[in-house]
C-alpha cells in the first residue's frame, strides 16, 4: 500500500497549483488524475492580477506573460453594439505588477503548470488513474484506485486529501456535503473560432445585453476568438457546430467578413451555475475549485477562484505538516473562501442578470441601470482595479467590526530595494511597518522565521498602509493581512 503526505484528486489548474505550492514548502504530493494528459478542450480563458500573481508565485511569470494577452476590461453593450457600461482595465501593469485583466488559453495554462511541477522531486503525477473510493478515519484516508489503462487496482493511504476534482466531485460525496444552489442556471454555447481576419474591435470582453439572446465575445490570442451565447429551448451546441450557422450569431462582431474566413476550434454545451458546497472539509478532507463551487462566468472568476482556495490551503497545510502551526488553522479555509466566493459568485449573478434578464421592460430598465452598474458594492473595486472583496474575519484574519482595516485583504505587490513584495516574503510571514522597530523587536521577527519589510516614506506601501489607518501590517505567507493596527504586535 502506496503511503503520501498529501494526495490531490485532479490534476486541473486548482490541483496543479495545490500541488506546487505544497511542493515549495518541502510538502510531498500525489496527484491523481483519470485523464493521461492535459485535457485537451479549452473552458476557462480569463483572470485578474490577483490570480496572476499566484501564478507568479508558483515560477510562471515569464511563461503565462508568453502565453496571455492583456484585456481592456469589460463592456456591456446592446443589440446595435451601442455601449450601455464600460468598465476600464487598462493593460498596464497595476498594484500586483501585472496587467489587471487576461486572456488565455486553457490548455495551454495547464501544460506549462505541469512542466513546471517537474522541478519538484516531491510530487508525482499519476494519469490514467481513476479514484473510485474515499474512506476516512482517525489517522488518514484510504483511496481505492482504477488504471482507467490496465484496469489495475491499487490501494493508497494519504494523511490529508484534497479533492479538486471537479463539479462531480467524489470527494464531495465523500465527505457527504452538497451543493447549494444559489438562483441562477442556465444552458449556454461556448465557441472558439480563428480567423485571419481582423475583426476591428475593442480589446476587452464584450457582453451583449439583447433580450432576444445575449452573448460574450473576447479576443483569447493573435487569431483566436471565442464566443458565448444562451442556449433556446431545444437547441443544442451540434447546431451550431457549422459555421453557415453560427456566422449569424457572431455577425455584430465580424460584421461583413464572410463565413468561409473563420473556423471552428468547438462548440459545446456549458450549464453555468451558481453553486457552493454546504461543507468544504470532513477532517482530512478538503474541497477546492469547482469541487467547492461553481460560478457563472460573466466577471472571469471561475478557475480564478480555484487558485485562490489552493494558495489559501497550501501554507496552512504545510505549516500542520511540519508541526509549525496548530491543526486548528485548517478551520479557517473553508471560513474565510466560502465568503469571499459567495461575494464573487453574487457580483457575477449581477452582471448575468443584467445581460440576460428578458422582456422589453426589462431591456429599457438594463439601459437605464447598466451605466450605474460601477455602484454596486464590490463590482466597483472589481471594475476598477480588479481588487476582490476582503476576506471574512477568522483567526487569522484579525477585523474590528467597526473600523476601517487592511485586515482580509491583499498587500500590493510593490517594489521593494527593486523586487517585487512576494519576491522578499517568498512564501513567509511578513511584518511591514512604516516605522523604525526596536532592536528587541527585530530580534523577535528574526527568530520567528518572518521577514521584516520598511514602508519608506512616499513608497507604495507607506501609501497603503496610509490609506489603511495603520503603520504596521502582519502579512501571512498567501500576501493576506492578518492584522493590521498603529503599533508593532509581538509576531505570528
Amino acid at each position: 500500500m502506496t503511503a503520501v503526505p498529501v494526495v490531490i484528486v485532479g490534476a486541473g489548474p486548482t490541483g496543479l497549483t495545490a500541488a506546487t505550492l505544497l511542493a515549495q514548502y518541502g510538502v510531498e504530493c500525489l496527484i491523481l488524475e483519470r485523464w493521461d494528459s492535459v485535457y485537451p478542450l479549452p473552458r476557462a480563458v480569463a483572470l485578474d492580477d490577483e490570480v496572476h500573481r499566484i501564478l507568479a508565485r508558483l515560477g510562471l511569470r515569464d511563461e503565462f506573460a508568453a502565453i496571455s494577452r492583456p484585456h481592456r476590461g469589460l463592456r456591456l453593450v446592446d443589440r446595435t453594439m451601442r455601449v450601455l457600461a464600460e468598465f476600464q482595465r487598462y493593460p498596464a501593469k497595476g498594484r500586483h505588477g501585472y496587467p489587471p485583466g487576461s486572456l488565455f488559453d486553457q490548455p495551454e495554462l495547464e501544460a506549462i503548470l505541469r512542466r513546471n511541477l517537474k522541478k519538484y522531486g516531491s510530487v508525482t503525477l499519476r494519469g490514467s488513474t481513476e479514484v473510485t473510493t474515499l474512506i476516512q478515519d482517525v489517522d488518514g484516508v484510504r483511496l481505492d484506485v482504477t488504471d482507467t489503462v490496465t484496469g489495475g487496482h491499487d490501494v493508497i493511504r494519504a494523511g490529508y486529501v484534497l479533492g479538486c476534482d471537479g463539479a462531480n466531485s467524489l470527494t464531495r460525496a465523500a465527505i457527504g456535503s452538497t451543493m447549494q444552489d444559489l438562483g441562477f442556471t442556465q444552458r449556454w454555447l461556448v465557441v472558439d473560432v480563428v480567423t485571419e481576419a481582423d475583426l476591428g474591435q475593442w480589446e476587452g470582453v464584450h457582453q451583449l445585453c439583447d433580450p432576444a439572446r445575449a452573448g460574450t465575445y473576447m479576443r483569447v490570442g493573435k487569431t483566436r476568438y471565442r464566443w458565448e451565447f444562451p442556449l433556446k429551448s431545444g437547441e443544442t451546441a451540434d447546431d451550431y457546430r457549422d459555421m453557415t450557422r453560427l456566422h449569424p450569431l457572431i455577425s455584430p462582431w465580424t460584421g461583413n467578413i464572410p463565413a468561409g474566413e473563420f473556423t471552428i476550434v468547438r462548440a459545446a454545451e456549458y450549464t453555468f451555475r451558481a453553486q457552493v458546497a454546504d461543507r468544504w472539509r470532513d477532517r482530512r478532507m478538503f474541497l477546492l475549485g469547482d469541487a467547492a463551487h461553481l460560478t457563472p462566468p460573466f466577471i472571469g472568476q471561475g478557475m480564478g477562484a480555484g487558485l485562490r482556495d489552493a494558495m489559501n490551503l497550501a501554507w496552512k497545510l504545510a505549516g500542520v505538516l511540519d508541526e509549525a502551526l496548530p491543526e486548528t488553522v485548517l478551520d479557517t479555509y473553508e471560513i474565510e473562501r466560502k465568503q469571499h466566493t459567495r461575494a464573487m459568485i453574487k457580483l457575477a449573478k449581477i452582471i448575468g442578470t443584467a445581460m440576460t434578464a428578458g422582456g422589453r421592460v426589462s431591456h429599457i430598465i438594463r439601459r437605464a441601470v447598466a451605466p450605474r452598474l460601477h455602484l454596486v458594492p464590490g463590482l466597483r473595486e472589481l471594475a476598477t482595479d480588479s481588487q476582490t472583496p476582503p476576506l471574512h474575519r477568522s483567526d487569522l484574519v484579525i477585523r474590528p467590526r467597526l473600523r476601517r482595516t487592511l485586515a482580509g485583504r491583499l498587500c500590493p505587490n510593490a517594489t521593494v530595494d527593486g523586487d517585487r513584495f512576494d519576491d522578499v516574503a517568498a512564501g513567509r510571514f511578513a511584518i511591514v511597518t512604516s516605522y523604525e522597530p526596536s532592536a528587541t523587536q527585530r530580534a523577535d521577527i528574526e527568530r520567528r522565521g518572518a521577514v521584516l519589510i520598511t514602508a519608506e516614506p512616499g513608497s507604495e506601501l507607506h501609501q497603503w498602509l496610509r490609506t489603511g489607518g495603520a503603520r504596521v501590517a502582519i502579512v501571512r505567507p498567501d500576501g493576506t493581512v492578518l492584522n493590521a493596527g498603529r503599533q508593532l504586535p509581538a509576531c505570528h
